[in-house]
């Protein structure tokens, strides 16, 4: 396999994130995020691991930007901080924070690298957290100043834009279950979270549209083949239910389709109720040039009672004995194929882009090299697996790593590493893992 198999005109590209690699929380008038303050509750990250320093990429991004272009991408995908621009979330714009975005945009223009900024990647100014956050009715209204001062300084340099990133991610996460920031638990809370978010998701779209010229718009979803562990009835039914919420529920709005719905799935019935009115099916509703898909893991689960609502439970990788990530994520490069298919079956998906693809293995550093092996069969496997489906005839137009270096992995904290380039946390010393060196092979092909 060889970059050049998917085309000259292929997007390949590596994807960070403004929380998990910037570090400077406190540095140029930053307000604090979610995140910052999350981060210090106890028990909540592993090894009370926090980001205010991650991979100090406030400072380094100029090296960190070349690592990327020498490695042989051409985008460079990266999200901006809300809290940076908007310390308060809404009303005064930081100038210094407005200023450091345009100096990552400058330096890729510079490179010959194509940026893709994303919108909001989970680090919600804590500010407006207090005030409601998500499950705010005022979220709409502060989503859209933010994204109309984006495009006020940057519309006229960049032209691609991510909305949201994998909305299903953080409002289960962090209003659900509380796992992840803000911390919040319940249905009273993940009912609006996800309201809002899929309003914003939409919203967002049409600001862009309206503000930038030529602009090539899309939004981020994750996504697993949710498979029933037994052919019974409750199994395959569980099954239903979990992939209603985990691929279900966001794309389905934005291509004007309402939320989705089971019957007998007590879950969609509350969701609906935030849906009543025609307007919201069509606000929810915008014409995305691309769809962001972002595929991890297979999951393979069964009926549980015990689990209010959705009455299903996974059943892991480690006890079906199938090949997974030192996360127990399961690997299978079909179920991802079978993903792209699926997404692309849409009507409304014009095109596609992998906007995230990575793994977490355990990296050991001997006498400077990583031998990182797994990582690169991986990415094998998968890319092999979406070669197929574009050389099927569906319309993939890049793929972007995750990730380009080690970062604070939300609640994992530093342990778990996705990077191409590992990162000594302590002296913030970057080596290039072979995964790395694999990648840039490939693509000189």
């Amino acid at each position: 396999m060889k970059g050049s198999d998917f085309g000259q005109d292929f997007l390949w590209g590596v994807a960070i994130a403004a929380q998990q690699n910037e570090g400077a929380y406190n540095v140029d008038a930053r307000g604090l995020s979610i995140w910052d303050v999350f981060s210090r509750r106890q028990g909540k990250i592993k090894n009370g691991d926090k980001p205010s320093h991650a991979c100090d990429f406030y400072f380094r991004y100029k090296d960190d930007i070349l690592l990327a272009k020498a490695l042989g991408f051409k985008v460079f995908r990266f999200s901006i901080s809300w809290s940076r621009i908007l310390p308060e979330g809404t009303g005064r714009i930081n100038k210094a924070g407005v200023a450091f975005y345009h100096k990552i945009i400058d330096e890729c223009l510079e490179l010959g690298m194509i940026p893709f900024v994303t919108l909001y990647h989970w680090d919600l100014p804590y500010e407006l957290e207090k005030e409601g956050g998500w499950t705010s009715h005022l979220m709409l209204k502060w989503f859209s100043r933010y994204v109309t001062v984006c495009m006020n300084e940057y519309g006229d340099k960049v032209k691609n834009w991510l909305v949201l990133n994998e909305p299903m991610g953080f409002t289960t996460l962090g209003y659900m279950i509380g796992k992840h920031a803000p911390g919040r638990i319940g249905l009273e809370n993940f009912l609006p979270a996800v309201h809002n978010a899929a309003l914003a998701q939409a919203e967002g779209g049409r600001i862009i549209r309206a503000e930038v010229k030529d602009a090539y718009i899309g939004t981020c979803f994750s996504c697993s083949e949710v498979m029933p562990y037994t052919e019974k009835e409750v199994d395959v039914l569980a099954a239903k239910r979990m992939d209603l919420l985990l691929n279900r529920l966001f794309i389905e709005p934005s291509l004007g389709m309402g939320y989705p719905h089971e019957d007998g799935f007590a879950l969609t019935d509350k969701i609906h109720l935030h849906n009543k009115a025609w307007k919201y099916t069509e606000r929810m509703k915008f014409d995305f040039d691309f769809i962001g898909i972002q595929n991890y893991f297979a999951l393979t689960v069964k009926h549980n009672p015990l689990i209010p609502y959705i009455q299903a439970t996974e059943v892991s990788a480690i006890k079906r004995k199938v090949p997974h990530t030192s996360f127990g994520w399961e690997i299978n490069a079909d179920s991802f194929y079978r993903m792209i298919k699926r997404f692309n079956d849409y009507d409304g998906v014009k095109e596609i882009i992998i906007s995230e693809g990575g793994a977490y293995f355990k990296d050991h550093l001997v006498n400077g090299v990583i031998n990182d092996a797994d990582r690169i069969q991986y990415f094998q496997e998968y890319l092999e697996a979406m070669l197929k489906a574009k050389n099927e005839g569906i319309n993939i137009k890049g793929y972007f790593a995750w990730t380009l270096m080690d970062n604070f992995e939300w609640a994992e904290g530093y342990k778990a590493r996705f990077g191409l380039v590992h990162v000594d946390f302590k002296t913030q010393l970057r080596t290039i893992k072979n995964s790395g060196y694999w990648f840039r092979k490939m693509l000189s092909q």
